[in-house]
Parts: C-alpha cells; sequence; structure tokens
C-alpha cells in the first residue's frame, strides 16, 4: 500500500442517542425504534440546505468503539463460523466505517432528529446522504448467506429497542 491509498477523513458531526453499551445495541437500524438527534458542527451546517424534505437519511460514521480491524469475523448473527469482514456488517473492519438509514424527523438548528438508530451516543458522523428510494432500493437484490431466519432472529433482538 503507497501513501496514495491513505486518505484522512474529518467528522462533521456527532450522533447523540441513548444507546450506550455496544452488546446492547440494535443489529440494524430498519428494526429499532430508538430516537436521537445528529448534532451537525457549525461549520458543516450550510449542507443541511434542502434536506428537510427527506423522510429518510444514510448516515455514514466512524465505529469509535469498535475494538479492531479485522479480515474476518463471527457475524452477529450466524456465528458459529468466521465469515469474510465484507461479507457482513461487523463494526471490526478496516477503516471502521457504518452506515444506517434512519429516519429524518426534523431539522432545527444544526441539528437533526431522527427515530430508528442503530447507532451509539458519541458516534462521529462522517457524512449525510438523502435516501432516494429510486436510487437505494434495489427489489430484485439478493441476501448471499442472510436467510429470512436470520432477518427474524434480528427483529426479534431488536424488537426492545
Amino acid at each position: 500500500m503507497s501513501k496514495d491509498d491513505e486518505y484522512s477523513c474529518r467528522a462533521i458531526g456527532v450522533v447523540r442517542t441513548s444507546l450506550s453499551d455496544p452488546a446492547a445495541t440494535p443489529i440494524q437500524s430498519i428494526f429499532a425504534t430508538t430516537s436521537g438527534t445528529v448534532e451537525i458542527y457549525p461549520e458543516f451546517q450550510e449542507g443541511l440546505i434542502a434536506l428537510e424534505g427527506f423522510s429518510h437519511i444514510i448516515l455514514i460514521y466512524r465505529f469509535h468503539r469498535a475494538t479492531g480491524e479485522e479480515l474476518s469475523e463471527r457475524p452477529l448473527i450466524d456465528g458459529a463460523e468466521p465469515h469474510g469482514i465484507f461479507a457482513t456488517r461487523h463494526f471490526n473492519r478496516p477503516n471502521r466505517l457504518g452506515i444506517s438509514v434512519v429516519r429524518a424527523l426534523g431539522i432545527e438548528e444544526g441539528s437533526i432528529s431522527i427515530e430508528g438508530t442503530d447507532i451509539l451516543d458519541k458516534t462521529p458522523v462522517l457524512d449525510i446522504k438523502p435516501y432516494i428510494p429510486a436510487f437505494d432500493s434495489v427489489p430484485d437484490a439478493t441476501s448471499g448467506w442472510v436467510t429470512s431466519g436470520h432477518v427474524e432472529q434480528i427483529k426479534r433482538q431488536s424488537g426492545s429497542f
């Protein structure tokens, strides 16, 4: 790897939620009911112009409490055997990047109210993108090793959040 392959990122804000224990956090945002806010730093607040009309946003963030960077991990579901990290959504991944689609409830004074989050409190936000169903939903996509049983298990585990 050369220096041209390296890059740096800066946070544009921080997530505020009631979630502080990684072991007690919903596995996927789609099944979570936890509310919170995304506080955007003042120098980036101009970037929120015209975001108000979107019902959902995609948050790109840093797993700041991940314990390592691995190339294989046991998934949080189907954890009997390790899978390649790129075939999972595990947090111990190179660059420690995460994504979540959350409901945007409103924007006020540089703060976005959100619902349906699986993100720990104080997580640094690196970017925000509007969720656009025509671009971001792929009806005929396949799910690899993730079965409907896995999805049901995640729903049950996330049901209390």
